[in-house]
């Protein structure tokens, strides 16, 4: 199986979420994470799809797919690109008194922040690429995981690269 991080345009209108789920639970495809959020243009949206295929080909083959669908303005499958990719988590960790300056020291490092503070917890949270988050969670264990939420990847090219050929625009911005 291979990961690929797809991202699109699409206009900001009920149900457009729904059909392009539905296109990828149509054809078995498994969605890792999805990320959608408003962009700089109003009524438009930006999704964040990270997919797990066979192979490229079967990627592409989604990319063209999502591309026909309506409402659906820009399909850029960034994988292989220069990108920036980050995800956000809350992780909330059982603590003692023994252990609370234990955690502080610990997540120094990834740069993580303590957002909430209870007599038993305390709620980390982390941005980074989602290695990075693995790695602080991985730390964390031993302490005792309460609740871990994540947001799921978000990523775009770095700088004005050239979009490829299966998109409907010419640059990506």
């Amino acid at each position: 199986m291979v990961k690929r991080i797809i991202t699109m345009t699409v206009n900001n209108r009920p149900g457009v979420l729904n059909r392009i789920t539905g296109l990828f639970t149509k054809r078995h495809y498994n969605i890792e994470s999805i990320t959608v959020g408003h962009t700089e243009s109003e009524g438009v949206s930006r999704m964040t799809f990270v997919v797990n295929v066979e192979d490229e080909r079967i990627a592409e083959q989604i990319t063209k797919q999502l591309n026909k669908q309506i409402d659906v303005l820009k399909v850029v499958d960034i994988t292989d690109q220069a990108i920036i990719v980050r995800e956000l988590a809350l992780i909330k960790v059982a603590v003692t008194p023994a252990t609370r300056g234990e955690i502080y020291t610990l997540i120094e490092p990834f740069r993580a922040a303590i957002v909430d503070v209870a007599r038993d917890s305390l709620v980390v949270q982390v941005t980074g690429e989602p290695e990075k988050i693995d790695a602080l969670i991985d730390l964390l264990k031993p302490y005792g995981l309460k609740e871990v939420a994540r947001t799921g990847t978000t990523a775009f090219p770095r700088g004005s690269q050239r979009a490829s050929s299966t998109n409907k625009s010419l640059f990506i911005i």
